[in-house]
């Protein structure tokens, strides 16, 4: 009997099929000091307790991408290990906030398939659930993986397309226990605009740039125990390159939208996300977001802001697309999400 896994292939999944995911991860400060120093992560939020005290919160939570990468991560070894790319994402929920000393898993169900026309891979779509040591629920997110098959002549599964929202409601966040942004202190958070500062269309160059390392890349891919061989091994892609974890390139842009959207603390919802054109190390990375939609909460001096956050390998600020409608070369990710924010 083979002691080795070489993971899933499509022919592997079924509809409804769930899968438990290996090794819990109990996440520390370690987690935090590692995450800043990978990207200049600089939200005041998640960088001091005593601010997050004074937001109604017990202390500073884990970074919300930090928290997405672990379960994410937990997911790669049965979902995305024989992927031939990560295509996107849908109905992401932060449900509760992660702290130092929660332990986290995760959990994925199959809600849909389909196989290519080439008879050579599918794409794969799974739920999946983060669970701390209480048995809450963190975040969940949707997500499609198109996955090699192993056995060509393999029968094709029924074609399966779930019915994904294209954007999550208002109403469909979830806002932390607590949380207050009456008594905000803008001067800590570093910069001055508030959510009514902001206009649905406005569009902002965030201006920084930041060049990729092989190491640091690898460095982050192995903190949140991603397996996925595309990241780490140099032959497992004909053109010999090791391909930059695309949640590197999110938490990468997040943290560069600091210079223009610093009071975007926290992150409530994903509404889609396209991981348009492959990073490699080399690349550099700069970003810009567009207003999309505002909308009030519940919560006092709580706003929530709808953000698209595009990453491109230095191409021109603004620009998604070209005349053929597809996206431009030069871009590396498109991402529509929710973000709370002081009113």
């Amino acid at each position: 009997m083979a002691k080795t896994d070489p993971g899933r292939f499509f022919e592997h999944y079924r509809i409804g099929q769930v899968i438990e995911h290996a090794v819990p991860r109990t996440v520390s400060g370690g987690e935090r000091a590692l995450y800043h120093a990978l990207y200049p992560a600089r939200h005041a939020l998640y960088s001091s307790d005593t601010f997050a005290q004074a937001c109604g919160l017990p202390a500073a939570p884990i970074d919300d991408l930090a928290a997405f990468h672990v379960v994410f991560g937990k997911t790669v070894p049965d979902v995305s290990l024989n992927a031939v790319a990560n295509l996107g994402y849908a109905e992401g929920r932060w449900l509760k906030p992660v702290y130092a000393g929660d332990t986290l898993r995760a959990s994925s169900e199959v809600i849909g398939l389909k196989q290519n026309s080439n008879g050579k891979t599918g794409v794969v779509y799974v739920r999946t659930t983060g669970t701390n040591q209480r048995g809450e629920s963190v975040l969940e997110y949707c997500r499609w993986v198109m996955v090699r098959k192993n056995d060509l002549d393999a029968p094709a599964p029924e074609t399966v397309l779930p019915e994904l929202k294209k954007v999550l409601a208002p109403e469909d966040l979830v806002i932390p226990d607590g949380l207050s942004f009456e008594g905000y202190d803008f001067t800590l958070a570093g910069e001055p605009h508030r959510w009514g500062d902001y206009e649905i269309g406005e569009t902002i160059d965030h201006v920084d740039g930041v060049t990729i390392e092989e190491a640091e890349h690898m460095m982050a891919t192995r903190l949140w125990q991603n397996t996925a061989k595309v990241h780490f091994d140099a032959t497992f892609r004909p053109d010999g390159q090791r391909l930059i974890y695309g949640g590197h390139v999110i938490s990468m842009a997040r943290a560069l939208s600091f210079n223009g959207l610093a009071n975007a603390q926290m992150i409530a919802g994903l509404n889609g996300g396209a991981h348009a054109n492959p990073c490699f190390s080399g690349d550099t990375v700069k970003a810009w977001s567009e207003v999309l939609d505002k909308a009030d909460t519940p919560a006092p001096g709580v706003g929530a802001i709808r953000l698209r956050l595009v990453a491109t390998k230095g191409g021109a600020p603004f620009a998604l697309r070209g005349e053929d409608g597809k996206y431009r070369p030069d871009v590396l990710l498109d991402l529509d999400y929710w973000a709370l924010i002081p009113k």
